[in-house]
């Protein structure tokens, strides 16, 4: 299929990989306190103001709750998360309705390199090369039907292999939500592969969702559920804090989080004393993105 989108990065400005599964580690230490279809790896960039961390270093810093609170805890518990056989369910508004394999979904789907901006809620950013599919074509697969208006997902929740659950952190199965333009959008992915290796476990293996003009969160790990519906879904974050994570969650240099700014970004690779840069309405999508939102209040729809 013809992909409307444009990318302005090169693999020159990729966030190193290091960097981008050591990213928990490097704001902790600030503060003071299967893939398929790739046919070539993609070259990082290096940035000598940071040492690279070795191994255990790497993966043992990462934000998903179902494994812990700790940033220790993903790296040491995600081995147990099963993700073969893999399966997602899509239901809802769809003319065929059923349980899609993961290999089978694979077979269909063309795999592409896409690099993106991520800028995480919590004011940091990054680049990454992602690999996967645009979420359109695996909708169509399914069937969406007129009725549809947004598209609903849920991670896996298993809690003999996930110890986090244990803790109402949030309230469990992690849920996310777009609209359906949202979600038909070319820049939508669902990723199957970064750096050119599959996504670790505690990254959202196999399958995750991919919004490049949104905050990170937004981007559902370990999907499986995907279901088109009528109503705006509930979604974990906005159910946890809605005064704090609304709906939309666009990234919106205008709209503070209640705790801290979101004018500028600090970039993971840069330096734990680099300086911050502006941050980017819609993550630098806007020209791509902004006509889905014509005549919102976006700071009300946040």
């Amino acid at each position: 299929m013809a992909h409307r989108w444009k990318n302005d990065l090169s693999p020159a400005d990729a966030t190193p990989p290091w960097a981008y599964l050591s990213r928990r580690a490097l704001m902790l230490g600030a503060a003071g306190a299967g893939l398929a279809g790739l046919a070539r790896p993609l070259a990082a960039a290096t940035d000598d103001a940071l040492k690279p961390n070795d191994w255990d270093e790497i993966t043992s810093y990462n934000n998903y709750y179902e494994f812990g609170t700790n940033k220790g805890d993903p790296a040491k518990n995600a081995h147990m998360l099963t993700t073969s056989p893999w399966s997602v369910r899509i239901d809802g508004l769809v003319d065929r309705p059923g349980n899609y394999d993961f290999a089978d979904i694979m077979s269909e789907m063309t795999i592409e390199e896409r690099i993106y901006r991520l800028r995480c809620v919590e004011a940091w950013s990054m680049v990454v090369p992602w690999n996967g599919f645009e979420l359109a074509d695996l909708l169509a697969m399914a069937g969406v039907q007129d009725g549809a208006r947004y598209v609903a997902f849920e991670t896996v929740l298993r809690p003999q292999e996930m110890p986090g659950v244990r803790f109402p952190v949030l309230d469990w199965p992690y849920v996310e939500g777009l609209r359906l333009d949202e979600a038909l959008h070319p820049l939508t992915i669902m990723a199957t592969g970064l750096y050119g290796k599959p996504i670790p476990n505690q990254n959202g293996a196999p399958l995750r969702l991919v919004v490049p003009w949104k905050y990170g969160f937004k981007s559902i790990k370990s999907v499986v559920r995907i279901t088109l519906t009528d109503t705006q879904p509930p979604t974990s974050w906005n159910k946890a804090g809605p005064r704090e994570y609304g709906f939309y969650s666009n990234v919106n240099p205008n709209v503070d989080h209640p705790r801290w700014s979101q004018a500028t970004e600090r970039r993971i690779g840069g330096g734990l004393f680099a300086g911050r840069e502006p941050t980017q309405m819609f993550n630098g999508y806007g020209d791509q993105v902004a006509a889905l939102y014509d005549g919102m209040d976006l700071a009300e729809n946040f």
